[in-house]
């Protein structure tokens, strides 16, 4: 398996000739959807849904039926290539199983509508890896990578932190990094690294274009 890190909450992972980038939102390079064989995208906001990155490939799109919605709104070029996925639901892209994670966008604030948000559970040969999008819901499996968030609008540190640990992947790889200043993130990246660390896990803030080894 070898997983790239592209920009915020993107991630591109390959295994056994199958490439999938995971939520190439406007903060994404767009190198990071070469050659793909398909596109997984966890909710509609636009740092992790971007029509102009998905134009820059032919691959199938899998997405919930929010996003679906707005593709079939503003981007209607795109529409044929979309799958909607339901939570749970199983599905294979080559030799890469993914399954579903939940429902529900973390609270933002709650003023604010709750948005629909579905992670996705990847089974690549022996290796499992979780992207929960923007929730703090757990596959409910062991998971040998999680990616993890470290900032943002719906989540304090610890929070993020405490998913992690719920989570307990032997391996954490940030994302979700462009909310914070550099300062905001040495500072995260302080505390989720001794906490996980105290326990035993991993935890890695990878830089764009970098691989987890």
């Amino acid at each position: 398996m070898r997983l790239t890190k592209f920009g915020h909450a993107a991630v591109r992972i390959e295994h056994d000739g199958t490439t999938l980038v995971l939520d190439p939102g406007k903060w994404t390079q767009r190198e990071a959807l070469d050659g793909v064989d398909a596109v997984l995208i966890t909710h509609e906001h636009d740092d992790h849904y971007d029509p102009e990155n998905l134009r820059a490939t032919d691959a199938p799109i899998y997405t919930i039926g929010a996003v679906a919605a707005r593709i079939r709104e503003g981007a209607a070029d795109l529409a044929e290539r979309v799958t909607v996925v339901r939570p749970d639901e199983a599905w294979s892209v080559g030799d890469v199983a993914i399954r579903a994670i939940g429902e529900l966008h973390a609270v933002i604030h709650p003023d604010l509508p709750r948005f629909n948000n579905s992670g996705y559970l990847m089974t690549l040969g022996r290796t499992t890896v979780f992207h929960p999008g923007d929730a703090l819901t757990g596959p409910g499996v062991p998971v040998d990578v999680l990616l993890a968030p470290v900032s943002a609008p719906w989540m304090k540190v610890s929070e993020g932190i405490d998913f992690a640990r719920s989570v307990g992947a032997a391996r954490n790889v940030a994302i979700h990094d462009r909310v914070y200043s550099q300062v905001g993130l040495g500072i995260a990246d302080t505390h989720f690294g001794r906490i996980l660390g105290a326990a035993g896990l991993e935890y890695v803030r990878l830089s764009d274009g970098t691989d987890l080894r």
